[in-house]
Order: C-alpha cells, then sequence, then structure tokens
C-alpha cells in the first residue's frame, strides 16, 4: 500500500483530488513536522533533514517497498509534531494522510503533477517521512520543496489556504 501526505491541492475539496486521489482507500486528518509556504497559487514544504528517511526514485514498487521495509522505524520515532509554530521553528504542517493501492499508475501521474524528476531538475522532490496519524505515527511520502525562489510567505498555521493574517513574510 502506498502511503501519502497531501497538504494542498491534492486534498479533498482541491482542484487536483478528484482527478489525482479518486479511488483512495483511506483519507486520514494528518501532519508532519515541517514550514510551510504560499508558493506561486499553491503551498510549498520544507522538512527537517533529519527527518527524511528516504527519496523517492522511478521505480513505484521500489519506493513502496521501500516505505513497508523501513516502517518498523517509525514506532521508534522519539519526537512527535510540535503543535504551532514560531518563525524559524519547524511545527506541525496539517493535511491528509491517503492509501492507494495502485502505485504503479499512481505515483507517476502524481510525481509529473508535482514537477518530480529524481534524475533531474525539479520543482519538488519525493521524500519519505513520519507523519503523525491520532497518537501514532505512520511512514509517508510526501512532495518537498526543491527551488526555494517559489515561497513567498510562511503560512504560520500549517494549514493551507490561509488568510493573510495567518502568515509571515520569508526573510
Amino acid at each position: 500500500m502506498l502511503k501519502l501526505f497531501v497538504y494542498g491541492t491534492l486534498k479533498r475539496g482541491y482542484e487536483n483530488h478528484n482527478r489525482f486521489c479518486r479511488g483512495a482507500l483511506e483519507i486520514r486528518e494528518a501532519q508532519v513536522r515541517g514550514r510551510l509556504y504560499d508558493g506561486p497559487s499553491f503551498p510549498v514544504l520544507e522538512v527537517r533533514g533529519e527527518d527524511v528517511l528516504a527519496c523517492g526514485t522511478t521505480d513505484p514498487l521500489a519506493d513502496v517497498d521501500t516505505q513497508d521495509r523501513l516502517s518498523g522505524r517509525v514506532g521508534k520515532y522519539p519526537r512527535p509534531v510540535p503543535e504551532g509554530t514560531r518563525t524559524g521553528a519547524w511545527g506541525a504542517v496539517y493535511g491528509e494522510l491517503l492509501t492507494f493501492d495502485d502505485p504503479e499508475s499512481r505515483l507517476p501521474a502524481i510525481d509529473r503533477l508535482e514537477g518530480f524528476r529524481p534524475d533531474g531538475p525539479s520543482l519538488y522532490r519525493r521524500v519519505l517521512v513520519p507523519a503523525t496519524v491520532g497518537d501514532g505515527h505512520e511512514l509517508a511520502w510526501v512532495y518537498t520543496l526543491e527551488a526555494p525562489h517559489i515561497k513567498h510567505r510562511r503560512i504560520v498555521s500549517g494549514c493551507w489556504p490561509q488568510h493573510p493574517e495567518g502568515s509571515e513574510a520569508v526573510r
């Protein structure tokens, strides 16, 4: 099973959800540790390097195998995602954890949408990180910022979309 954490236009109710995520076996509220920014009409996410357990490849089945193989490590994840954020802090980024049973068709399509190219320049990179779901953690793939020049304002609340009073200028 493929687990994917989404925090922007792939969430329920947004334009890319029906096109790319319809048929998900399960959708649950979740969060990851990171920093969320407004990009040009979509959000961008930064995660701590220490939280990245693997980087995505061009082989969806190998990536699912990596997720399964490393899932035992998530139970040992020592630090839950902190609640709230401050300038410069790593805080909670809120989204949805989607579970799919068709990674061979699903992952390449979403990789293309996100501009993820493992062997070349990319808008995003796909990484495996712990996601907090309820009281526990699960490993999930997430698309993170690879092109820092596109981030505009920090979304302090960790939830996209955000009203202007809930964001701060990037320094």
